[in-house]
């Protein structure tokens, strides 16, 4: 599908153990996941830890896609930054690489008012060429209010949707409900079922999509058909079960696991894995190594 719509997976950034940016392996995820057929990526999104992610590292990143993926499926990118100026930059940076769309998270850290997000939107969105997707991330960053992106997205026409990673689905509703011409994405797997069943979404961007696309482009296809089939209740009771599984440790932890034990590439940590967590790690990888080929078998 493409277009800011259909399946998108939010792509890992694959680091050395020294903490180096792994181009090659980046490059391999990225064709790995076009042979599985999803609709485009998101790089540099949570996901991608792009609080950890460099202005030069972004650049590689962004060649990196570019060369990759060429004409044969759209991306978005990621600008995270703690400034409007940063955000720009970062920006610049995605246009030239032929980035589809802008994901802008909010500032993070202090805490910002709602007409504070809203100024510093509509500063991103006015000094760029790129259409920008408003990207809530409340978990992380100050917080969009439903009605507040509603207003964005209405009023700003470089603003042409959002990626709700909330885990809430009213924003979507909301801007369901009023009629505004928008791309609806939902960001959070663990609701992307009752969007799905709502009719509240034009596609999905998707961590765990990066690690099982099968699972998320079946979910996504069979209840695209409807939704009162057996297949798509078992879907979704599947992709339940995996965000429990991974919700037991920090995004995106659990899915650079995932992505090793699937031979995607090799798992690499900010800092090292306290006893708990490597006690989570092994927990984690012996489900999944019970359970691999029904997650497969989509």
């Amino acid at each position: 599908m493409g277009v800011l719509g259909g399946v998108y997976a939010a792509v890992l950034t694959p680091r050395s153990n020294t903490g180096d940016l792994d181009e090659a392996e980046f490059a391999r995820l990225l064709e790995w996941l076009i042979g599985k057929g999803v609709d485009g990526f998101a790089i540099n999104g949570a996901t991608g830890e792009f609080p950890r992610t460099t202005e030069d590292e972004f650049g590689r990143l962004m060649r990196v896609a570019s060369q990759v993926v060429g004409s044969r499926v759209p991306f978005v990118a990621g600008v995270g930054s703690a400034s409007v100026e940063g955000c720009v930059r970062l920006a610049g940076t995605a246009e030239r690489a032929g980035a589809e769309a802008l994901l802008l998270p909010m500032p993070w850290f202090f805490r910002y008012s709602q007409p504070d997000l809203k100024a510093f939107c509509r500063a991103v969105a006015n000094a760029v060429e790129t259409p920008v997707l408003l990207y809530n991330l409340p978990q992380f960053a100050a917080g969009l209010e439903p009605q507040t992106s509603t207003e964005l997205i209405g009023e700003c026409g470089q603003i042409v949707g959002i990626k709700d990673s909330s885990g809430s689905l009213e924003t979507v509703r909301l801007l369901t409900e009023r009629g505004v011409t928008a791309r609806r994405l939902i960001g959070n797997d663990a609701v992307l079922a009752a969007a799905i069943e709502e009719s509240v979404l034009d596609g999905v961007v998707s961590g765990v999509a990066c690690v099982l696309p099968e699972l998320i482009a079946q979910l996504y296809r069979v209840g695209m058909r409807g939704t009162a089939c057996a297949e798509f209740h078992e879907l979704a009771e599947t992709l339940a079960e995996v965000v429990r599984r991974l919700d037991v440790l920090p995004t995106p932890w659990g899915l650079k696991m995932l992505a090793e034990a699937r031979g995607l590439a090799p798992a690499s940590y900010p800092m090292p894995l306290a006893r708990e967590r490597e006690a989570e790690r092994d927990a984690l990888l012996e489900w999944f190594g019970v359970n691999q080929a029904r997650l497969l078998a989509q």
